[in-house]
């Protein structure tokens, strides 16, 4: 437990860091950073539909990070980003994540995004609540199994 909690804050030091490396450093008058409140997710979190899965639900933005909330309660297609990595909490509930190997039935939805029917050769791992998964860019991902529900904050590091 010592080494989740370790390894969660170094995580968001690093995230930190990055953010305002990119973003140039923190500049006179600028605004006050965005929060949302564990009342403020507990209420998204309620407000998700139960019988369809439901992503991309805004939680926070800053420049180009946006943290989402995805809500899943059945598969979907596997994806690579080509150019992000992507960060994932497991906020509630729990599902089989799929990391590595070869999109199968590879498809180009966008300039720097893939999609597949599943992955082939990958690496499955159970996640549960309280769980960090970092993918990097390039590497498929995909959550074929859920148990029931699973909710997620999601956020896309571009390069």
């Amino acid at each position: 437990m010592k080494v989740r909690i370790i390894v969660a804050m170094g995580l968001l030091a690093l995230l930190t860091v990055s953010i305002w490396a990119q973003q140039g450093g923190t500049k006179a008058g600028a605004a006050g950073a965005p929060m949302i409140s564990a009342s403020g997710v507990a209420a998204m979190e309620g407000k998700q539909p139960r019988d369809k899965n439901s992503l991309g639900q805004q939680m926070l933005k800053l420049g180009s990070y946006n943290i989402n909330m995805e809500h899943r309660v059945m598969g979907q297609a596997a994806a690579v980003h080509e150019k992000e990595a992507e960060l994932f909490y497991v906020i509630d509930g729990s599902a089989t994540i799929v990391t590595g190997g070869k999109l199968v039935d590879e498809k180009r939805t966008n300039e720097a995004n893939l999609t597949g029917s599943s992955i082939q050769g990958g690496v499955s791992k159970k996640i549960s609540k309280g769980d960090w998964v970092l993918v990097p860019e390039g590497v498929p991902h995909q959550i074929p199994n859920v148990d029931g529900a699973i909710t997620v904050m999601s956020l896309h590091l571009p390069r």
